[in-house]
């Protein structure tokens, strides 16, 4: 029966997302069966689905090159598997692999450690996989609230602090604010063309004369809603709050995996449906991108607190990176595949070191905590700093080729103000950032107990540490798969 409602290509497609649901559900389910020493096992079967989806993707990706096949168009176009999903979808795996390593130790230490946390990271990345291959308003919009719910669930999944609770009430009214902004630009495109698919609101779109005013209601609508689910100015306000409240492990998540799916969403929507609009909707993007990067930086600077400064710095390479799209180009594209990409290792490094700097008498992430780690711990002080380096875009570190690429792109399309803008911008990040740097290495330490490196902790620094210098050593692997991915 379900044959003549779904092909063999549908289930194809949806493989991977049908097994990290069912996966979470097994999470919730055996969780009620495990005594309190053993929730780890919660953690261990949530990464056996990040392993099964990321086979099954292997696979996939095998069959499409066996067949020559660049896309496979699921659900009547409503779903499409291309490579940019293909990209993100490993964005999203790496990311919430991390995500579940550290926090294993993590909320051990909050007496916290229950199974729905980690069937939520993996209904989150269920979401953001359909909304990097999702072609169709309605599966975007549904996507959209599932990782989204799933991720104000878990800003606040410490009951018992202040802190947490209120980042995610904050998170909550917010984003349900800018959701229903979105949903009134959406239902604009679905008036203007009669269709929820994204390649007929583009045909609609530019069949309508220039600077129309619905079609500009439209996108500066959609604009808002995508604007705020990135953390963009003035659009941010929610991000600070909210990366200082959750659970550190969370917040390291929420940085990375949400905000690419964000960026997945917010690339199809201005490449594809509002594409045509690009004229009216540019000296938008320009201005928003100049106020992030300016706000991000400066704000930063005062920052005591880690979490906070890193939330600020986040903000800043949103800023960074729609410079990308602003300049349109190939090489702009490229570029903001590839920040998403090293972002993801970088950002979870560093968040990975304010983890281990988490004990029951100590939260960890003021700068102040940090006091002299170089002497408490060399390793974690090195890679900190070689976190930080690769933030600010310091070669030979990852962080440097993301925005080499920007700045290259913004050259080509001839916005040289902006390159220097950017550029400037850069030495205000230096600041912030060895600020942390000089407080490892140059103070003494307040006290000599040493940050908890447990083996999910470890194998998290490992791996992102290993990456960051991978990616900024030898890049040209990395570069030509991002060239391979076919942008929107």
């Amino acid at each position: 029966m379900l044959s003549e409602y779904f092909s063999a290509v549908d289930f194809l497609v949806l493989k991977p997302v049908i097994l990290l649901t069912l996966f979470g559900v097994g999470v919730m389910l055996t969780d009620l069966l495990l005594e309190e020493r053993h929730r780890y096992l919660s953690a261990v079967t949530a990464l056996v689905g990040l392993g099964f989806a990321g086979v099954q993707m292997w696979m996939i990706q095998s069959q499409m090159r066996q067949a020559e096949v660049n896309e496979l168009e699921a659900f009547r176009g409503a779903v499409r598997l291309d490579h940019f999903g293909i990209f993100f979808f490993w964005i999203f795996l790496i990311s919430s692999a991390i995500a579940i390593l550290l926090a294993i130790r993590y909320l051990e230490i909050e007496q916290e450690h229950h199974g729905e946390y980690y069937a939520l990271i993996l209904f989150a990345t269920v979401g953001m996989i359909l909304l990097a291959i999702g072609t169709d308003l309605i599966t975007l919009f549904v996507s959209l609230e599932l990782m989204v719910i799933s991720v104000y669930i878990l800003t606040g999944f410490l009951r018992r602090d202040r802190r947490s609770n209120e980042a995610a009430l904050k998170y909550l009214l917010l984003g349900a604010f800018s959701t229903g902004i979105l949903a009134y630009g959406m239902s604009l495109l679905y008036g203007l063309s009669n269709s929820t698919n994204l390649e007929e609101i583009a045909f609609a779109i530019s069949q309508r004369p220039a600077g129309d005013p619905v079609v500009l209601l439209a996108v500066i609508t959609v604009a808002t809603g995508l604007f705020f689910k990135v953390g963009a100015v003035p659009f941010h306000q929610w991000l600070p709050d909210a990366y200082e409240g959750a659970p550190t492990s969370i917040t390291a998540f929420m940085s990375v995996g949400p905000k690419a799916a964000a960026f997945a969403f917010l690339l199809r929507m201005f490449m594809l449906p509002l594409g045509p609009a690009r004229e009216q909707w540019l000296p938008l993007l320009i201005g928003v991108a100049v106020a992030t990067m300016t706000l991000g930086n400066l704000a930063a600077v005062s920052q005591s607190n880690v979490k906070r400064l890193l939330a600020y710095s986040a903000i800043s390479h949103v800023g960074y990176i729609l410079l990308g799209l602003v300049s349109g180009n190939d090489t702009g594209l490229k570029g903001i595949a590839i920040y998403l990409l090293v972002y993801a290792f970088m950002n979870m490094g560093a968040f990975a070191v304010v983890v281990a700097m988490r004990r029951r008498d100590l939260i960890g992430d003021e700068i102040d905590d940090m006091a002299g780690l170089m002497y408490k711990s060399p390793t974690a002080a090195v890679l900190m700093m070689i976190f930080l380096l690769s933030l600010a875009g310091i070669p030979p570190t990852a962080g440097f080729l993301g925005k080499y690429f920007i700045f290259l792109s913004l050259i080509e399309s001839q916005h040289f103000t902006l390159a220097v803008i950017a550029v400037l911008y850069v030495a205000v990040a230096l600041y912030y950032y060895f600020r942390i740097v000089a407080v490892m290495f140059m103070r003494e330490p307040v006290d000599w107990e040493l940050p908890t490196l447990a083996p999910g902790i470890r194998i998290a620094l490992g791996v992102t540490a290993a990456m960051t210098l991978i990616i900024g050593l030898y890049p040209e692997p990395f570069i030509q798969i991002v060239s391979r991915t076919v942008l929107p």
